[in-house]
């Protein structure tokens, strides 16, 4: 039973005793640095039950928790709070539970219990991934990641957009300006050497509007009838109609991406259980809007088109089928969903990665597929997320302006590998230890960076500042992983066994009472859908650490049971920050 149990339940029978009434509710929380204490009771509430002064009825209340309570020794009150203190026995026997278990804070899945299945990355395939990407993917990842962590199943997924124009001005400006250049040719990624004909496609496009405005027509036909774009336009018709030649070209190219892709997600540490494509499910959905006629979800226009009226809830009318038939965005987001669950039963909630930008698109989903009946419909959520912009401005796929996501991990490393040699702490290591150790403290930088920050949030990246062995950062806390795996190469002694009767050093119990906060905080960051719950819990775990490392002695300690219990607790916090950043998808080193 935690010490909250215990504390709800003496307080409960303590208003029974003192006032011959009862409570159903007690509120807790930490007690303020500044005043004596460990565990603070929120007296305020209570007055909607009992009148009377809350100074006094936190004394009354003091004074019986005290006296029946075996763990309260002491209590003071502070107007309407009444801060207790809990005795380090109770403190201890908490951490020889907690460094027995190698799993501290994760739960299993339950029997039965229904499975949550996240969206992320879901890219293009005419560019490579950008900064942008990376943080869809570090969120997403580490949402799964963290969900997993607090009990449920879960299923990686993306859905990749294979199809469309887009895709088409890639493929014609390969062929016209490729040469039959492919990425063993050029050595250069796949995913990289179509982006790059995305971009040409557009260059090549902007001279032909220019010819044309020359000639005298305007701006907006010029858009309209430059020669490159009609041929792409015609391109996309052809793949629809399965032409041949245009089919194969397109495997090919989307090939070259994929292959490109997953280099780039390796290097990143992500990775996906499913994948599904656009062009398999840009169709599904339509059967769905017939049955929603049917069923009075939607209507059908004078011109054939097909809407959902969503005025009712706030929003507007929304279309989910043209008067020509043909679907849209919506209808196909309504039926790839649909089919997710058809291929996962055992999926109760999605949770979809993706920026701020398609609020209204996923509010409008989610009520549809609530209008067509599916149960699971409550259970979904849309991660959503603030943009990442650069101190250059924004960034722009179509005029390559973008940081690309290879550059941007190699230059994360180099950064990591120039700040490391001028701070001189890499004597001993060989060349090839060096090198994983700038890619370890490189992305673990950057990651924290991106994740630290409430995903809904804007995030104006600077890859110095996030490179930084002080202050709230992922080099500060690997670090901190580092110092400790030292002490424990250093202790040279057995100190497994459970230390009993201790008193406790002040810093001890402070490094205590975050270090059990864990289970909680993995709960409290699944429950959120935010990393940044995990990031700054760990930042806070390691403060206090160091403050603890500063103040006492550990290895020089003189009294040998202080002794083992010190490297205990720093091995556990060690573990504790391995998992924590973990789930972020940041790896720790041994040494650094």
């Amino acid at each position: 039973m935690s010490i909250q149990q215990t504390l709800k339940s003496a307080v409960q029978q303590g208003f029974v005793t003192i006032y011959k009434t009862t409570i159903d509710t007690v509120e807790f929380q930490a007690t303020r640095k500044d005043f004596e204490g460990d565990i603070t009771i929120v007296v305020f509430p209570f007055l909607r039950v009992i009148k009377g002064n809350p100074v006094e009825i936190a004394t009354n209340l003091g004074n019986y928790l005290k006296e029946h309570v075996p763990t309260v020794t002491d209590f003071n009150v502070v107007k309407g709070f009444l801060n207790l203190v809990i005795n380090d026995a109770y403190y201890t026997t908490q951490f020889n539970d907690v460094y027995a278990m190698a799993d501290y804070g994760f739960k299993k899945p339950a029997k039965n219990d229904s499975a949550v299945m996240v969206e992320y990355s879901s890219p293009n395939t005419n560019k490579p991934l950008h900064l942008g990407h990376i943080r869809n993917n570090l969120l997403g990842y580490s949402v799964a990641e963290i969900i997993k962590a607090a009990g449920k199943k879960v299923y990686k997924t993306q859905i990749i957009n294979d199809r469309g124009i887009h895709i088409c001005k890639s493929m014609l400006a390969w062929q016209r300006y490729g040469n039959g250049e492919t990425p063993e040719s050029t050595s250069l990624k796949g995913d990289k050497l179509v982006g790059n004909y995305y971009v040409k496609f557009d260059q090549e496009y902007k001279k032909e509007i220019q010819s044309l405005i020359v000639e005298g027509i305007a701006e907006a036909d010029a858009k309209k009838q430059a020669p490159i774009l009609v041929e792409a336009q015609e391109m996309l018709l052809k793949w629809e109609a399965g032409d041949t030649a245009v089919v194969d070209l397109w495997k090919t190219m989307n090939t070259w991406v994929y292959e490109g892709f997953e280099v780039t997600y390796k290097n990143l540490g992500v990775d996906f259980d499913t994948y599904y494509y656009e062009s398999d499910t840009y169709l599904l959905g339509k059967e769905f809007v017939t049955e929603g006629l049917a069923k009075g979800v939607f209507i059908k226009k004078e011109d054939g088109s097909v809407w959902c009226d969503l005025t009712d809830e706030g929003l507007d009318e929304k279309i989910v089928l043209r008067a020509d038939g043909t679907a849209v965005y919506m209808t196909q987001d309504i039926g790839t969903a649909i089919q997710r669950i058809k291929d996962h039963p055992d999926v109760g909630g999605l949770v979809y990665t993706v920026g701020n930008e398609q609020d209204y698109h996923f509010k409008v989903l989610f009520l549809i597929l609530k209008k067509l009946g599916f149960d699971w419909a409550k259970n979904l959520y849309h991660l959503s997320y603030g943009m990442v912009d650069l101190p250059s401005g924004k960034m722009k796929s179509r005029e390559g302006t973008v940081v690309d996501a290879d550059d941007l991990l190699v230059d994360m490393t180099h950064t990591a590998r120039d700040i490391s040699e001028d701070l001189g702490k890499l004597e001993g290591y060989s060349q090839e230890e060096k090198d994983q150790l700038y890619k370890t403290i490189g992305l673990g930088a950057l990651k924290y960076y991106l994740l630290k920050v409430d995903p809904k949030k804007r995030i104006l990246f600077d890859p110095a500042a996030s490179i930084d062995f002080q202050g709230n950062t992922g080099p500060f806390i690997q670090y901190t992983y580092a110092r400790i795996q030292s002490i424990l190469r250093k202790a040279n002694f057995e100190y497994t066994t459970s230390v009993e009767g201790l008193t406790l050093h002040p810093k001890e119990k402070s490094l205590l009472k975050q270090l059990v906060l864990f289970p909680e905080i993995i709960q409290q960051a699944a429950a959120n859908y935010s990393p940044a719950i995990i990031a700054n819990y760990t930042y806070e775990l390691v403060k206090e650490y160091n403050s603890f490392y500063q103040s006492v002695p550990i290895l020089g300690c003189d009294n040998d049971q202080e002794k083992i219990f010190r490297v205990q607790l720093s091995k556990k916090v060690g573990d504790i920050i391995k998992n924590a950043v973990g789930l972020l998808g940041i790896d720790v080193p041994e040494r650094m």
